[in-house]
């Protein structure tokens, strides 16, 4: 399947599963999601998998064994390529549009013990504050879990002790409601992206493996 574009069908079904999260509008509409969401995902992820390996489609079921939310369906659908310990490039279409993401989601406390041993460093520290800072002058947002203080170890005056507080860390950049969502250029805008985000991803990859 070539990869068309997500079809405006797609941000339309989010928009009415945010409204009525449930089993009996699942089951009338879930057409629109095969033909809407999740075949123009498969034929994108199948257009960038030679370049940048193999994509995890998430399923559209919700884990509400321990959550208080007990809506059954995520009102997004994402795709992940991971190079290394929830590390990798992401792709989602949500009822806010299409957006691309990429670094490391979560670490195990020795994951991110090295991750941030190599922050610490001044080489490696230094790479990586010249990649994050170089994508927010592009306009990237940086996110991720961060902690509202210093990390055990770690003194508040460190001069990277703001990367240090993170126990995630991404780049995200919002393509939203553009026209191009739903034409096949959004593929290269993705390819794009990505690219851009190789840096990035490369360089958390050599420390969580």
């Amino acid at each position: 399947m070539t990869f068309e574009g997500f079809p405006v069908a797609a941000l339309d079904f989010y928009d009415d599963l945010e409204l009525d999260n449930t089993r009996s509008f699942w089951e009338k509409h879930k057409h629109v999601y095969a033909e809407a969401v999740r075949a123009p995902m498969e034929a994108l992820c199948a257009e960038l998998a030679e370049e940048f390996g193999p994509a995890k489609i998430f399923r559209p079921y919700r884990d509400v064994r321990f959550r208080k939310d007990k809506t059954p369906y995520k009102t997004h659908q994402g795709a992940f390529v991971a190079v290394g310990a929830a590390t990798g490039w992401y792709v989602q279409v949500s009822p806010r549009g299409v957006s691309t993401d990429a670094g490391f989601y979560r670490a195990d406390p020795a994951v991110l013990a090295t991750v941030r041993a190599a922050i610490d460093d001044d080489r490696t520290g230094r790479e990586l504050e010249r990649i994050v800072e170089g994508l927010r002058a592009e306009g990237w947002e940086i996110t991720g879990d961060r902690l509202k203080t210093s990390p055990r170890g770690y003194a508040a005056d460190h001069p990277r002790i703001d990367l240090l507080r993170h126990r995630s860390l991404t780049a995200h950049h919002d393509l939203g409601f553009e026209p191009v969502v739903h034409t096949p250029k959004l593929l290269e805008l993705v390819r794009a992206d990505w690219r851009r985000l190789r840096p990035l991803v490369e360089w958390v990859a050599a420390r969580t493996g």
